[in-house]
């Protein structure tokens, strides 16, 4: 069933779609007392030329993963190894900060060049802007 959006609605999204999540976003309509599902939050940001990802300088491992269509096994394992610099949150989760996943995919280990080399130039941009 839809429902025509708003021009309120519309300018709350707009407001908030640089600094909240499709969740967050979706918790403030609700407690504005709007019924808005994430996908579609989702889906009328992306209509209206705003990424559904909001501009934040930190991921997760499965964040990462799912951008850069890998394993979250990898991602993980390249932060066991050391290869990309991580702040533990909690436990076992951490946060990669964009700026410790850019300078991993600009010099990457001997053995990873190729495999890095062939993941696509535009979910990596998605994810740290451009690679020098």
């Amino acid at each position: 069933m839809y429902t025509k959006w708003t021009d309120e609605e519309v300018g709350i999204i707009e407001e908030m779609a640089c600094l909240y999540t499709v969740k967050q976003i979706a918790y403030r309509l609700q407690k504005r007392g709007y019924t808005r599902s994430t996908s579609a939050i989702q889906y009328k940001l992306r209509f209206l030329g705003y990424s559904a990802r909001p501009i934040l300088d930190n991921y997760n491992c499965c964040e990462i993963a799912r951008v850069l269509q890998l394993n979250s096994a990898t991602v993980w394992s390249w932060v066991k190894k050391g290869w990309i610099r991580t702040t533990r949150r909690s436990g076992r989760y951490h946060q990669i900060k964009s700026k410790d996943l850019k300078r991993f995919l600009q010099n990457p280990p001997q053995r990873l060049k190729n495999r890095i080399a062939a993941i696509d130039k535009d979910a990596i941009e998605y994810l740290v802007g451009k690679l020098a």
